[in-house]
C-alpha cells in the first residue's frame, strides 16, 4: 500500500527530506508547502513533487503522514493540528522551543493512537547503533567516561538563531539524546561554561557560540560534550564511549576533520564533512523510511515526544547552568 506524504518547510533540510521521500518505493506522492510560498513552489517544480499554497491546503490534500521541517516555534501547532486530523507526524527536533511548550504538546496528544515520531537521526546511524550494541553486550565493561562533540564549521544564518532555542536545545540536544540512547542511562547533573568568540548576533539572541558541558550519569559515569559554531576544519561529530574493558568510538573515519601534527602520521586523503546533511545522509534516509512503517502501524514509534523530552530536560538544565554559573540537577527543570 502506497502513501501520500506532506512536508511543511522547504529550507535546506526540508528539501533534502523531500528528495529522500520521493525516492522511497512506497510513497505515492509528496506534497510540499512553506510560509515562503514561492520557495515551496520552486522546490516542488525542481523536485517534481506537488505544491500546496498553505498548511490548510496541505492537510486537506489526502496525505497519510506529515513531515515537519519548519522553524522550531511552529512545531507545536503543526503537530497538534495534524494529530487532531488523524495524520501521523514526523517532526524534526525539538517538539517546541521550551519545556512547557513540549509538555503542552505531549498533554494534547496523550491517549491518541496517532503516532508522532521526533527526528533524532543519530539513532539511525550505523556507528551509533554499533556503539549501543557494544554497551548492551557488556563487551566494554562498566563505563567510566563519555566524550561527545558537535562542532559546526560555520554558524547558521543570523535570522535563524533567535528562533532556534539556543545552542543546547538546537545543537547539543542531539548529543544529550544519543548519550542516553547509547548507554541506556540518564543524566542527573550538568555544569556548563559558555563563550562568545564570533558574531554579535549570538549575544543579541541571548545565546552562545561555544560551550563545554560536564555531566554526571545516574550510574556515576562522567560525560563531556563540546559544542561550537566555528570549527573551521569541518563538521566534527563524534562520541567516545570508554569502559573498563574497552571502548567504542563513533565518527572517527577518514572524513573526520582531525589533523595530527605527529611526525610521519599520514594525513587523510578525503575531504572533511562540510555539514550535517553529508555526515548523516544515510541516517536521515533510514529514519524517514522507518517513519513510513510507523505511520502505517507496522512498527512501534522509535522516538516519541515522551521519549525525546528527556533530552530537552538536559538542554534546559544546561541553559540554566550557563546563566547561573552553577551545577544544576536535571530534576530542577522537570515540571
Amino acid at each position: 500500500m502506497t502513501i501520500r506524504l506532506g512536508l511543511a518547510g522547504t529550507g535546506r533540510i526540508g528539501t533534502s527530506h523531500a528528495e529522500i521521500l520521493k525516492a522511497l518505493p512506497d510513497v505515492a506522492a509528496v506534497v510540499v508547502t512553506d510560509t515562503d510560498t514561492e520557495r515551496a513552489r520552486t522546490t516542488a517544480t525542481k523536485l517534481g513533487v506537488e505544491f500546496a499554497p498553505d498548511i490548510d491546503a496541505l492537510l486537506d490534500s489526502g496525505i497519510g503522514g506529515l513531515v515537519i521541517t519548519t522553524a522550531t516555534d511552529s512545531h507545536p501547532e503543526l503537530i497538534t493540528r495534524a494529530v487532531d486530523r488523524g495524520i501521523p507526524v514526523f517532526c524534526e527536533k525539538p517538539v517546541a522551543a521550551d519545556i512547557e511548550g513540549t509538555l503542552e504538546v505531549i498533554r494534547h496528544i496523550e491517549g491518541s493512537p496517532i503516532p508522532v515520531q521526533i527526528g533524532f537521526q543519530r539513532r539511525f546511524d550505523a556507528g551509533y547503533r554499533a556503539a549501543r550494541a557494544a554497551v548492551a553486550s557488556g563487551e566494554l565493561g562498566w563505563l567510566h567516561s563519555l566524550r561527545a562533540t558537535t562542532l559546526d564549521p560555520a554558524p547558521p544564518p543570523a535570522e535563524y538563531i533567535p528562533r532556534s532555542g539556543g545552542l543546547f536545545r538546537d545543537c547539543g540536544v542531539h548529543d544529550f539524546d544519543i548519550i542516553r540512547w547509547v548507554t541506556g542511562r540518564e543524566v542527573t547533573e550538568v555544569f556548563v561554561l559558555g563563550a562568545n568568540r564570533g558574531e554579535r548576533f549570538f549575544v543579541d539572541a541571548g545565546d552562545v557560540d561555544t560551550a563545554a558541558v560536564a555531566m554526571r550519569m545516574d550510574d556515576g559515569a562522567l560525560a563531556t560534550v563540546s559544542l561550537g559554531r566555528y570549527n573551521g576544519a569541518g563538521y566534527d561529530v563524534r562520541l567516545e564511549v570508554l569502559g573498563s574493558k574497552g571502548n567504542a568510538i563513533v565518527g572517527l573515519d577518514d572524513r573526520a576533520p582531525l589533523r595530527s601534527v605527529e611526525p610521519d602520521y599520514p594525513a587523510s586523503a578525503y575531504p572533511a564533512y562540510p555539514g550535517f546533511m553529508d555526515r548523516f545522509r544515510h541516517a536521515y534516509a533510514e529514519e524517514l523510511a522507518i517513519f513510513l512503517d510507523v505511520a502505517r502501524g507496522r512498527i512501534e514509534n522509535p522516538c516519541s515526544p515522551t521519549d525525546a523530552v528527556e533530552a530537552f530536560y538536559i538542554a534546559e538544565a544546561c541553559e540554566l547552568s550557563r546563566q547561573e554559573r552553577r551545577p544544576v540537577a536535571v530534576d530542577e527543570v522537570r515540571h
